[in-house]
């Protein structure tokens, strides 16, 4: 019976193809969990996938192009999942609000600070690793929403001189009191209700800045009747 997570459309060997790299890739994010980037090796992570060491250098000729992909993988399913934005929806709240817990709870998942803790890691000797990343992740986060918030700022919904900025500031205030505690393991994840409170907060703050005056006047006087 054919495997749902796998690709639709893909030839038999390209479909082998898809299939045994996902083996070996979750085989490695296994292994690297468990021993860290630099503790790891191809000849445990082969093990751990169930491939001869020659197979995983046939789709992987490093454990650095290893980790990159398994890097990447995750970053990529940020940007889908949580940075899907329509430049025609201008209900700022709502899109805001909904994109701060997405992004949150992306990054409250289980297992999510680790490979993030492996990349602070290794940044500083393999900063080519580190620029991929942030490039794939947190700068591609920032661009689809800043692209979200000009479409917003020609559309007169909201007055901001650098979206860019304002993008970066929206996402760095939802992680407040969150992403530290969770990066140095010195608190559990929050709950929902403490997720949603700091998100509520921080779309708040940006509205209050961005959103052009009369508009933010009318808002208030509706929500004081």
């Amino acid at each position: 019976m054919p495997d749902p997570a796998e690709p639709k459309g893909l030839a038999p060997a390209e479909l082998r193809d898809s299939t045994k790299r996902r083996q070996i890739m979750e085989g490695a994010r296994d292994v690297f969990l468990a021993r860290g980037f630099d503790a790891a090796s191809m000849g445990e992570i082969a093990r751990e996938a169930g491939v001869s060491k020659g197979t995983l250098y046939v789709y992987f000729d490093s454990k650095e192009k290893l980790f990159e992909a398994i890097a990447h993988e995750v970053c990529g399913g940020q940007a889908e999942a949580v940075f899907c934005l329509d430049p025609a929806d201008h209900a700022i709240e709502a899109v805001l609000t909904r994109l701060g817990r997405g992004f949150v709870g992306f990054l409250c998942r289980s297992g999510s600070m680790s490979p993030l803790r492996t990349i602070i890691s290794i940044a500083e000797r393999m900063p080519e690793i580190g620029t991929r990343f942030y490039e794939a992740g947190p700068g591609e986060g920032v661009r689809k929403l800043s692209a979200y918030l000009e479409a917003q700022v020609e559309a007169g919904v909201l007055e901001i001189e650098d979206c860019e900025v304002a993008a970066a500031q929206f996402l760095e205030s939802c992680l407040a009191t969150i992403l530290k505690p969770l990066l140095f393991n010195a608190a559990d994840p929050p709950t929902d209700a403490r997720r949603d409170h700091v998100v509520a907060i921080a779309v708040r703050t940006f509205l209050a800045a961005y959103r052009p005056a009369a508009q933010a006047r009318k808002t208030l006087a509706r929500r004081s009747r």
